[in-house]
């Protein structure tokens, strides 16, 4: 055999092979990466959703105990009245500091 004459099979098999490859790897950048991101993106999120409440939570009910014991021993309610009442002008504060949809930026 002749050196003009080699088998051209392992160069057709390489360029298939290579084109197979090229395929996936963009089939794998526009399809799977995206879904891949907005995955973990939204498993984080509700993680940290979830740690945010339960620490608020925590928190919560940690203060009210502090002010029962501490404040208003022996009168509950006045713990629940001072809470809410903090409460209430927080949401009147962040209320407040609101704007309609069309202004904002």
């Amino acid at each position: 055999m002749s050196e003009a004459k080699k088998p051209i099979d392992g160069d057709f098999v390489d360029k298939a092979l290579f084109q197979f490859d090229h395929v996936l790897d963009v089939v794998h950048d526009r399809v799977l990466r995206p879904i891949l991101l907005a995955g973990r993106a939204l498993a984080f999120g509700l993680i940290i959703l979830f740690a945010g409440l339960f620490l608020i939570g925590a928190l919560l009910i940690g203060f009210i105990r502090l002010i029962d014991v501490y404040c208003f021993a022996g009168r509950e309610y006045l713990s629940y009245v001072s809470v809410g009442a903090i409460s209430l002008i927080a949401g009147l504060i962040v209320w407040r500091k609101r704007r309609p949809v069309n202004l904002r930026k």
